[in-house]
Formats: structure tokens, sequence, C-alpha cells
């Protein structure tokens, strides 16, 4: 650690030349160098699922890894919460580690706008999915899918493929709301494809879901950070990364600075979220030099609102977790049961709820007390025994720009100077592409800075707190490349299609040969 940005913006790193890798088995090991004899050093910026998943898998290789965090300790990703049956990934991480996090797999419930849990849908209602099923198998997770549903919004392409007004608003935009955390207007149907497929459309077991009998913090990544630390992990917390040093005669990235402080590595994993991304870019001048990184500003993210509270009495909750719509308007949410999820409130003689708001820009600049009251408003007209309760004791947390916002082409307006009469009307500024567009691969133009996170790009098929998983994992697998040290981490792909979606796919896939 160097006491000033001039003295670090001088040093220069050892950078060693790829290796040729060649197959051994199950995994991949990189033929190893003998040109040096020092332990690699490596930076992992972030610690969420994506930084720990590629700080993990190096140290195991034997590198001397060291984790920069934001906070004083790992912080929780804000992302779908429950932890679904095709996570194979993160249960395998789970597994090893030797823990028991997570409670048995529980349905959760499903309230409309009405106030009524698991809506009756008429026959006619259901019939009109069954056109968007040709829209799922056109989008096979390609580059050419991803550009061509990008391209038009969720609502949009449920509209098109003729789903009823009533399943889309009690069904459809819930799982919208709560999965990509936006309103289906503001996202993308490509992200939406992808998204229902993954959870829902795949395979029916995956339905299934568990969740931590705690913080996602406490009870996975504080033990997995102490396993990284006896195999000589270093974390260093409450640190922001506030730009990257280059090695003008090599082209490397020699060191991140952070603040005064300056950290020297022969390669860097960056882990971090969408916003805290765009905030190193913002003050780089390193990034800015490159387009990739500049993309990455036109890139979007949504503000989320946690509210706990604590009732002067026990209330029978019909189901842990309860997804929501209908709360003012454009904002998802769920809430649940901590009695029943969290091993601390088991006992509790009060009912503990927790509710997590998305896209919650509108509660953000609301007082504590405001916020509860539009939370009891809401959970009254589901459960009518909270009409009678009082709220003795409440937490409410705000993370503004905090989650992935996977937008679509947006047109942007200006009022135009030009009147008609009195009146003056409106013109297209300009078309923003999606957010795909924009989107980062795991490499990138530093031959030794690698990307991961929910928002990189990855034909793995995965979402949320797995696919930040993944790209961590794929992250510390370009590590390993690039080194030629060590054995790659095996990835546990996502289930294969089953044979009637497959036989559907290929007949699309020849149609669209022939078509071109």
């Amino acid at each position: 650690m160097w006491p000033a940005p001039s003295l670090a913006s001088t040093l220069h790193a050892t950078v060693a030349s790829p290796r040729l890798i060649r197959p051994q088995g199950f995994m991949l090991r990189a033929e190893a160098s003998s040109s040096h004899d020092r332990r690699r050093n490596v930076v992992v910026i972030g610690a969420g699922w994506a930084g720990l998943a590629s700080a993990h898998h190096l140290c195991k290789q034997g590198f001397d890894v060291t984790i920069l965090g934001a906070g004083s300790c790992p912080t929780e990703e804000i992302a779908l919460r429950g932890f679904w049956c095709p996570y194979h990934n993160i249960f395998s991480i789970i597994d090893e580690l030797g823990i028991k996090p997570f409670t048995m797999r529980t349905k959760f419930a499903l309230y409309t706008s009405e106030g009524v849990q698991f809506p009756h849908l008429s026959l006619l209602d259901r019939l009109t999915s069954i056109p968007l099923i040709s829209a799922v198998i056109d989008f096979d997770n390609t580059d050419t899918a991803w550009r061509k549903y990008d391209a038009m919004t969720a609502k949009e392409l449920l509209k098109q493929y003729g789903c009823s007004e009533r399943l889309y608003r009690e069904i459809y935009q819930p799982f919208i709301e709560v999965g990509l955390l936006a309103p289906a207007e503001q996202c993308s149907a490509a992200t939406t494809l992808s998204m229902l497929y993954y959870y829902v459309l795949s395979h029916q077991q995956n339905f299934d879901v568990v969740w931590c009998r705690g913080t996602v913090q406490e009870k996975i990544f504080l033990p997995w950070l102490e396993t990284m630390k006896s195999k000589g992990c270093t974390f260093h917390g409450n640190k922001k990364v506030t730009d990257f040093v280059v090695n003008e005669s090599t082209g490397h990235i020699s060191g991140v600075l952070c603040g005064q402080d300056f950290y020297e590595a022969d390669a860097f994993v960056q882990a971090t979220c969408i916003s805290t991304l765009k905030s190193i870019v913002a003050n780089s001048s390193t990034l800015q030099s490159r387009q990739e990184f500049l993309n990455i500003l036109n890139l979007a993210a949504v503000d989320v609102v946690h509210v706990k509270i604590w009732l002067d009495r026990k209330v029978k909750i019909p189901r842990a977790i309860n997804v929501c719509s209908g709360h003012e308007n454009s904002i998802g949410w769920v809430f649940f049961d901590l009695n029943s999820l969290f091993d601390e409130y088991e006992g509790e003689p009060a009912t503990v709820l927790e509710a997590e708001f998305y896209h919650a820009n509108q509660l953000l600049v609301l007082k504590d007390e405001q916020i509860v009251l539009k939370l009891m408003s809401s959970l009254s007209r589901f459960i009518k025994e909270l009409e009678q309760v009082s709220v003795v004791q409440q937490k409410v947390s705000r993370f503004p720009n905090s989650a992935t916002h996977f937008f679509p082409e947006l047109i942007l307006f200006r009022l135009s100077l030009t009147q008609t009469g009195s009146s003056s009307f409106y013109l297209p500024l300009e078309l923003i592409t999606g957010s795909y567009n924009y989107m980062m691969k795991g490499s990138t133009s530093l031959p030794n800075l690698f990307m991961a996170g929910d928002w990189i790009i990855t034909r793995h098929g995965s979402w949320s707190q797995e696919k930040a998983f993944v790209t961590g994992l794929q992250a510390a697998n370009q590590v390993v490349d690039y080194f030629g040290e060590g054995e790659f981490a095996r990835i546990i792909p996502v289930e294969d299609d089953e044979p009637h979606i497959e036989t559907l796919r290929e007949l699309n896939r020849r149609f669209n040969e022939v078509r071109e």
C-alpha cells in the first residue's frame, strides 16, 4: 500500500503472458509457467456473489487474493431474494462450505391489486398465454435473439402475442416487477423472455424456492469469507476504488487507487454493481479513454427500499413469501414473514414482517413514518387482521441505484420551440438502444482486467444471484487462463431444454435459416 497517488502512478507490475491450456479430465488445467517462482497477486473489487465466487476459486488455486469491499463486511446484493431450484452453482458452494443456511423448499403467495391471493383465471385468459410460447422458442439466448427482442418492451411483447389484460395485470406484471425490478413497460422483452424461461417455463419442478434463514450476509457471506481468510485471502473493507493505474510500457493495469491507498497486483477482477462501476468510470481517466467503459455510463439502475416492522401482536400470515402488485404506480414489491423464515425471530412474541420495494424512486424521498403507513395500508388489503394492529418498531433502509435495470430501446423527447397556436408539441430527440448494447463481456481491452456481475453478457442462461455467481467463476477462469496457472472452476450448466422445447427450437432455427 502506498501513501499517495503520485507515487502509485509510477509503479509497474510484472505481467505474465497467457499460456496454452489443455484438457485434463473433467476440468481443465492451465499449463504452469516456469519463468517465475513468486505467487501471483489478484485484487477482486466487490464482495457480493460475483466477487466472492472469483476470490474463492482463485484462493484455492494458490493465488494471493485481496478483496476490496465497499462496506465493513461483504454486502448482500439486491435482487430476487429466493434461491430457486436451478441455482446449481450456488448450492454447490453451499455444500462445499458445509453450512446449512436454507429453509425447506416452499411456494409463495401471489396477491393481485384487488388483494386476492392466487387469482382464479378463466380458461380463456390462460389460453392467451399459448402464443407467447413461440417467442420463447425463438429466443434461444444467442446474440441475434438478444438484439432482436431488446428492441421492444415486455409489455409490447405480451400485447403483441395476445396476452389477455387480466393475465398480464395479475400474473405477468407482478412477476416482471419483482423479477426484473421494474415495470413491464420499462423492461426489455429479451430479459423478460430469458427470466421467465429460466425461472418458470423451462422445467416445472424449478418453481419451488428455498430461502435463507437469516440475512445472506450473516448466514452465507461471513462464513464464506472466513473460509477464504484461512486460505490466505485478505479483505479490506470500506474501500472505494477511485481509479486504475496503467503501466504505459505494457498496457496492463498495475494497481488500483482507493483514495490515498494503492493496491498493486498482477490481475484484477471488477465485480461490483453497475452503479458503483459507473462511479468509478466517472472518476477514472484510465477507463474514460476506452469506449467499452464509456458505454457503461448508458446503463441504468433502480432504487430499492427495505422496510422491517415489528407488530404488537401475533398475526397469522398465510404464506411466508408473498409477491404483490398494485402498490402505487410502477412499484413492484414482496413481503416476508420473518417469524417463519429467520431463526432469530422464530420464537418472537410479536409478528415481524419485512417488505422490499423495487423501482422505488417514489418512496426514497418520503419519511420513514410515511413509508411504513403506505406499507400497512397495502398489507391490510391482503390480510384484514392487520387493520387492527400497531407497529411498535420499524427500520427503513434505502438503496438508491442499487439493482441493474435491463431496459429496452428508449426514445427521449424534448419540448419543441415550434408552436401551433398557443400549444407546443414534443419531437423525438434521440433513440437510446437497449441495455444489452452497452453491457460488457467478461474480458476487457485491458488484458489483466476481468469483469463479473449480473449485468455481464454470458451465454450461461442463469439470472440474479446465480448469474452473478457464475460470472464470478468465469472471471476467475479468465485469470487462470491469463496466468497459465491453476485449474479452471467447474461451472454447472443450466439444465438442457426439455425434448419438446429443443425440437421446436431446432425447427425454428431451420425455418429462420431458410427465410434468410
